[in-house]
């Protein structure tokens, strides 16, 4: 993997677990990883659960807009996780691609969204811990 991999999360809308594990994403890596989210049939907005619940742990995906998948965003990825968009994802050889079973949190309230929010961090921790581990001082 290069210095600083890059990893793209893909969902169907773009607008719930995939900007809510771009964030976390960012938010633990910090600059050690490019991030990118698309959805293969994007929303017109980030789900107002995922931002509110999202926010009650300090980060902020208010302005996020959701984005269409493309074939480049999946070229100029090293790591490609799906959750729930099943084979809309394009495959391209020397690409790793994970797929996590989460639950969507689309028509949800804040109350059902916060344990997608808590499982996707944890997911994402494991991810961190793996490609782009914290720098030994």
């Amino acid at each position: 993997m290069p210095d600083k991999p890059s990893v793209l999360f893909v969902c169907v809308h773009n607008a719930g677990r995939s900007q809510m594990a771009a964030a976390w994403l960012t938010h633990l890596a910090g600059d050690r990883v490019e991030v990118r989210s698309a959805g293969s049939n994007p929303g017109e907005h980030v789900n107002p659960a995922a931002v509110e619940a999202m926010a009650e742990v300090g980060i902020d995906i208010s302005a996020e807009v959701p984005k269409m998948l493309t074939v480049g965003a999946v070229k100029e990825s090293d790591v490609c996780i799906t959750m729930g968009c099943g084979d809309t994802c394009p495959v391209f050889p020397g690409k790793r691609y994970l797929d996590w079973q989460l639950d969507d949190p689309a028509g949800q309230g804040v109350e059902a969204v916060r344990p997608i929010r808590d499982e996707i961090k944890k997911l994402v921790e494991g991810l961190v811990e793996e490609i782009a581990p914290t720098p030994q001082a």
